[in-house]
């Protein structure tokens, strides 16, 4: 059981125009999550705003703003370097759009707790329903994506190699090199990419 485990376990949350979502996104992080480090990515609406209530709410929430937008890269970067700097073991990546399930962290971060894996990334293709559901188009396009990802970062065993629902150890993470991290949307692909460099044991987690 996670509650049994003294690691320190901190989620980051990139935000960005996410004012509909963020309250019940934060709301929703499991008690044994010590840490939750929400990045306003310089967002427009209200946010920021929201974030630094919700932080007077809740003990956890640790909130830093950019002023000027850096992309879900950046924002997960510098959240990565705050959770570091508090003393996380094991650091998780969740969107503050509520399409991730805060409940399937438990489940993210076993692979790291017992040793098994440096990096765990869910896979949302082991979800006959998800796939279903997804458009033939898109699910074509996604599965030619993931080729591209997997050629480039040398996880051929990686199914769902775009998704941003991750958990890393702190140690792997103090190994990364970020300024060779990608700022936007390739962010993903570059953390595969140096994290082979590492020689980092990836695991697959179903969503």
């Amino acid at each position: 059981m996670i509650s049994d485990s003294s690691a320190h376990i901190a989620v980051v949350i990139p935000a960005f125009r996410v004012e509909k979502y963020i309250a019940s996104v934060v709301s929703s992080v499991p008690a044994f999550n010590q840490t939750i480090v929400a990045v306003d990515d310089g967002s427009p609406d209200s946010t920021g705003p929201m974030l630094d209530q919700l932080a007077l709410e809740d003990q956890r929430l640790v909130m830093l703003h950019h002023g000027q937008n850096q992309g879900v890269g950046g924002a997960t970067k510098s959240g990565y370097q705050e959770a570091l700097r508090l003393g996380a073991d094991v650091v998780v990546k969740l969107d503050g759009d509520g399409q991730m399930d805060a409940d399937r962290i438990e489940a993210l971060v076993a692979p790291l707790l017992s040793g098994r894996a440096e990096y765990a990334k869910g896979n949302r293709f082991r979800d006959r329903n998800f796939l279903r559901a997804m458009p033939l188009a898109r699910r074509i396009g996604n599965l030619g994506l993931s080729f591209l990802i997997k050629m480039a970062s040398g996880y051929w065993n990686v199914f769902d190699p775009s998704n941003g629902f991750t958990a890393i150890s702190a140690n792997t993470l103090r190994q990364l090199d970020f300024d060779r991290l990608e700022q936007g949307y390739l962010f993903e692909t570059s953390m595969l990419v140096e994290l082979y460099k590492l020689g980092a044991r990836v695991e697959q987690v179903p969503m």
